[in-house]
């Protein structure tokens, strides 16, 4: 299970909006500098993402909670999100350059049109994923030890603070 800190910034009906700030440990990693990841992550880093969760713990405005994914189905979203547009892509460069062998534009064509179908599917089959109860982030637990404290009630005050 791979878990992430946020704080509930509403609940509405029984749902609750989590606010989280993405951080990245490419600061620990030796080869930050030539890595990919690195490059994406300091562009991203300190921005706050907000995610709709069931609220089945009764969380409220402002309590620290623990948001939680299987791994499994983190792999599942990433290899269809990034194998299925590149396999089409695949798909359609081989039976371009199959009907027209020996000639190159057909086949970058195919590709590119094989691409844009596959990412047209995705976004087709979105809708069904989202709703996806195994894609859904979860609320595993209510931090209790940053729980949202009582909000203080301030009364205005007389000269020298006398009521």
């Amino acid at each position: 299970m791979i878990e992430e800190r946020g704080t509930v910034v509403a609940v509405i009906d029984e749902a609750a909006w989590v606010q989280t700030i993405r951080q990245s440990t490419c600061g620990n990693c030796s080869a930050r500098k030539g890595c990919g990841q690195g490059a994406l992550a300091s562009m991203s880093d300190g921005r706050a993402n907000q995610v709709r969760v069931r609220n089945d713990l009764g969380a409220r405005v402002g309590d620290q909670v623990i948001l939680g994914i299987e791994e499994s189905q983190l792999l599942r979203a990433s290899l269809l999100v990034y194998a299925w547009p590149l396999s089409v892509m695949l798909l359609g460069a081989l039976a371009a350059a199959a009907v027209w062998p020996g000639q190159d534009g057909p086949a970058i064509l195919g590709g590119v049109l094989g691409l844009a179908a596959g990412f047209g599917a995705l976004r087709m089959r979105s809708p069904q994923g989202r709703r996806h109860p195994g894609f859904e982030p979860v609320l595993l637990r209510v931090d209790l030890h940053h729980v949202a404290a009582e909000p203080v009630v301030m009364r205005d005050s007389g000269p020298l603070g006398m009521p």
